[in-house]
């Protein structure tokens, strides 16, 4: 049964990984849900963050022919209710006293008013983003775009953290063995 899974990818900033990574989702008949990149807390890293839905297993599956691309660093697969999600979406609508009432209710952000029309902007789960896109779209929707999703763990420890001082403390066991 397909469920879904966030899978946080850490590297270098180097150029072409993005393509090897959507290149093993492609070999493997995978589709990508949502796809995020972003530099991470530590400087010198990126961060993707990409929404499968899935078999468990193709998705671990997954997660270790992308560990094996030479530049990532490493590679988490969450679920849901392990992280925080959250979208943005920015929609040109036609100005009007409906739209500009809605907007009040629903939390959203004016970027800009025009005579004819309004850019509105709503960070939220994707649910909300769709509903708002409904209840929109009956006053006339002349644009509409949307962000991957980004999450960040409910952990409060931060995994490549523990990740990075294993392997270089490892390396220092190895460089002391070396100088023996």
């Amino acid at each position: 049964m397909d469920r879904e899974f966030i899978i946080t990818i850490f590297s270098e900033n180097k150029v072409g990984i993005l393509s090897q990574v959507t290149t093993v989702f492609t070999h493997r008949n995978v589709n990508i849900e949502s796809i995020a990149a972003s530099p991470s807390a530590i400087e010198g890293i990126h961060k993707y963050t990409i929404m499968v839905k899935n078999d468990p297993e193709r998705v671990a599956n997954l997660v270790k022919q992308i560990e094996k691309k030479v530049d990532v660093l490493k590679v988490f697969c969450y679920t849901p209710n392990e992280v925080v999600l959250q979208q943005l979406a920015l929609y040109k609508v036609k100005r009007s006293r409906n739209v500009e009432d809605m907007v009040r209710r629903h939390n959203v952000r004016i970027l800009e008013i025009h005579d004819d029309y309004i850019v509105l902007e709503k960070t939220g789960h994707k649910e909300e983003i769709d509903e708002l896109y409904k209840m929109l779209a009956p006053h006339g929707i002349y644009q509409f775009v949307c962000s991957g999703q980004v999450a960040i763990i409910k952990s409060r420890r931060e995994l490549l953290d523990e990740y990075l001082k294993y392997v270089n403390a490892k390396y220092q066991r190895m460089m002391q063995e070396e100088n023996k």
